[in-house]
């Protein structure tokens, strides 16, 4: 050992861990990593709910890592300073409630990639430096392009990371679920629900409200429905508003350790699809009978475009409901899953709010054998039955 390294590691209050040192951005040599105490009041996010609930109930197992030489990973817990409000003005806590933000107000984060087209492309920066707060489910990135009419996002000053005695602490540590990709295929080939996934042109096209209505439609016909979210940036309203609407059980992608899923790799896009619908579908109990799964963003977007062509997902999914704006939209968005090879039950969404849009896209997709229907008829137990394969035959 050099005498500079020996140095280095000698003013720290314990030594660092083969993680630690890993997740330096400097070289050994030059490793300056401070350890402090986890601030007295820190507020939890929905993303990093499961780390918060630890930390609640072993707060003196925790603490901060911070300094030149930490690297932040994707999932990473961050504890941040608000240093000036811009777009995000709330953070959703660990409860799904809407917390209001002040400037220096102390939030418990999780580092994380965004892709959302209406708003901010973000991603991990590659130090503890100060950068925003980019969903106010608790995703702490670097903003590199915003929409033009978005204000700028809420700054952050990252005061560490949270860790404890077995190193830095990220979400897919303290999550519930974990892949377990044989056992979960097995089941669902030899026995499952219909599973019915919910896609859209783009954000805020009307997805999460139609998977709602379906579950309540479903529901109110007394089926027991499950519904969860496979792709996307970590929040709890899209849950809320599934069980609002009935569901017997909700899972999504934060359950199984993921914050966002962009930049995600295709295979543990491939397992997070499997695994959840067979945590949703619960097969060897039979409880289920129908599962609805929500995917993020529009079917360009890189990891939706590559899922929906994998033949695994046409395997575990057996319809699509296509939500869109306008009529243009339904018929390309159609158009593109009807060429890979997938069933479309439906088209509904943000375009069913006007009667003449509707009536377009009824007009465009009657051809390729595609129902247009209003969001809120999903509601009405016989038309969401008559969506169902059992029905049809």
């Amino acid at each position: 050992m050099t005498a500079s390294l020996t140095s280095s590691i000698a003013s720290l209050p314990a030594p660092l861990s083969a993680e630690e040192v890993l997740r330096s951005a400097s070289p050994l040599n030059q490793l300056s990593i401070v350890r402090q105490p986890v601030p007295a009041r820190v507020q939890g996010s929905y993303t990093t709910r499961f780390a918060a609930a630890d930390l609640a109930a072993r707060p003196d197992a925790f603490h901060l890592l911070s300094g030149n030489g930490m690297r932040p990973m994707t999932g990473d817990v961050v504890v941040a300073r608000v240093v000036e409000i811009g777009n995000h003005k709330r953070v959703e806590t660990t409860e799904s409630r809407k917390a209001i933000l002040f400037e220096n107000s102390i939030i418990m984060l999780a580092y994380g990639h965004r892709y959302a087209a209406d708003q901010f492309l973000a991603h991990v920066p590659d130090s503890l430096q100060p950068c925003h707060l980019v969903a106010a489910g608790g995703i702490a990135g670097l903003v590199t392009e915003s929409h033009a009419d978005m204000e700028e996002p809420t700054l952050i000053e990252p005061l560490g990371l949270l860790a404890d005695e077995h190193g830095v602490v990220n979400v897919a540590r303290s999550a519930p679920l974990h892949f377990d990709d044989a056992a979960a295929l097995e089941r669902l080939r030899v026995s499952r629900p219909e599973v019915i996934a919910v896609l859209g042109t783009s954000m805020n096209s009307g997805k999460s409200t139609a998977a709602a209505c379906l579950v309540n439609g479903l529901t109110a016909s007394d089926r027991r429905v499950a519904a969860g979210k496979i792709t996307g940036t970590g929040a709890g309203n899209d849950p809320m508003r599934y069980h609002d609407a009935g569901a017997q059980k909700v899972l999504d992608f934060t359950d199984f350790g993921y914050p966002t899923t962009f930049k995600t790799s295709m295979p543990e896009v491939r397992s997070l699809t499997v695994n959840l619908i067979d945590r949703l579908a619960d097969s060897a109990s039979g409880s289920m009978d129908v599962v609805i799964v929500e995917i993020a963003d529009g079917v360009y977007q890189e990891e939706t475009a590559a899922l929906l062509r994998d033949p695994l997902f046409h395997e575990v999914v057996d319809q699509v409901v296509f939500t869109a704006s306008d009529a243009l939209g339904a018929q390309a968005g159609v158009q593109a899953l009807q060429n890979v090879g997938l069933s479309v039950a439906a088209a509904s969404g943000v375009m069913t709010s006007s009667p003449l849009a509707t009536r377009e896209a009824g007009q465009v997709l009657s051809s390729a054998g595609v129902p247009v229907i209003n969001t809120m008829e999903l509601t009405d137990p016989e038309v969401a039955t008559r969506l169902l394969l059992n029905e049809q035959a």
